[in-house]
């Protein structure tokens, strides 16, 4: 992906060096965005929902061509992914404006028009095709599945649920590893993941799920909730690791650092990209959840 940027330089991303003390940063970005979603999704209609997550996923994808495209011009091939990526949410929101397959042509075509009238002689850009549509894939259409989460039978509460949940063990792993973590997860990866920490999040998950489900999801019996709780742990975990890899590629320490104390929003979404969709096929499947009309 090319040479780091200079002013990465002198960071490294590899260090094993771990945190000293608790970082309150982590925790102030939680008490201002947790109760604006709570907001949006429990209250406002359901097009601010659309927005946020429109939003949400514009930055991330943003922060994602940043690592993509280092040594070139982003600005073109990211307006192009932003654009095809807002077209395929809007599809999982309003199907009656624009259906899924209808959406799916729009993207291949403006992919083939940026192909047809960007390429030419001395210029890669036929290779930015390929991270143009993983960013739309890896991004817009996995957490786009909130959307359609939110259309299923008390559907506020499987948001708030999945949420909880993989944000809830993700916190468990990363304060369990910080403090009694010794053994690497995947040292190359991402050096300060330790196996204690994955053991304290696959631990402490189901009975977040579990109290979840007692507070306001009683069609989870214990058995999902132990499930649940077990799977996206290890999904959110994959999937942050896969985030880590784009990075490490990079030579980034993080995608960006429009969060305070979680780096950019690609860091702070990159467990809910396998743990919302993996969660939103269970209820489809496993529990028989049909979308309301």
């Amino acid at each position: 992906m090319g040479n780091s940027p200079s002013h990465l330089k002198n960071q490294s991303p590899f260090s094993s060096e771990k945190p000293t003390r608790f970082d309150p940063k982590r925790i102030y970005p939680a008490l201002v965005f947790a109760p604006l979603f709570y907001l949006l999704t429990q209250y406002l209609h359901p097009m601010f929902f659309f927005g946020l997550i429109l939003i949400v996923s514009c930055l991330a994808m943003w922060e994602f061509y940043g690592l993509t495209f280092l040594d070139e011009d982003r600005r073109l091939p990211s307006l192009v992914g932003l654009s095809c990526g807002a077209i395929l949410l809007l599809s999982l929101q309003s199907p009656d404006w624009i259906v899924f397959e209808t959406a799916i042509m729009i993207i291949l075509l403006v992919l083939i028009g940026y192909q047809v009238t960007v390429i030419h002689p001395g210029t890669r850009s036929l290779s930015h095709l390929p991270f143009i549509f993983f960013g739309i894939v890896y991004i817009a259409f996995t957490l786009g599945h909130l959307l359609l989460l939110r259309k299923l039978p008390n559907g506020t509460f499987l948001v708030f649920f999945v949420l909880l949940v993989s944000w809830g063990g993700d916190a468990a792993a990363y304060y369990v590893g910080k403090s009694f973590g010794s053994r690497p997860l995947a040292q190359i990866l991402s050096p300060k993941k330790t196996i204690e920490g994955l053991v304290g999040g696959l631990t402490t998950a189901p009975l977040i799920a579990w109290g979840a489900s007692l507070w306001f999801l009683p069609s989870l019996t214990l058995s999902d909730c132990i499930i649940l709780g077990l799977t996206l742990t290890l999904l959110g975990t994959v999937g942050d690791l896969s985030e880590s890899a784009f990075k490490r590629q990079a030579g980034a320490k993080d995608s960006g650092n429009l969060i305070p104390g979680h780096g950019g929003f690609l860091d702070r979404i990159d467990s809910l990209l396998l743990t919302v969709p993996t969660f939103y096929y269970y209820m489809l499947v496993i529990k028989g959840a049909a979308p309301i009309s």
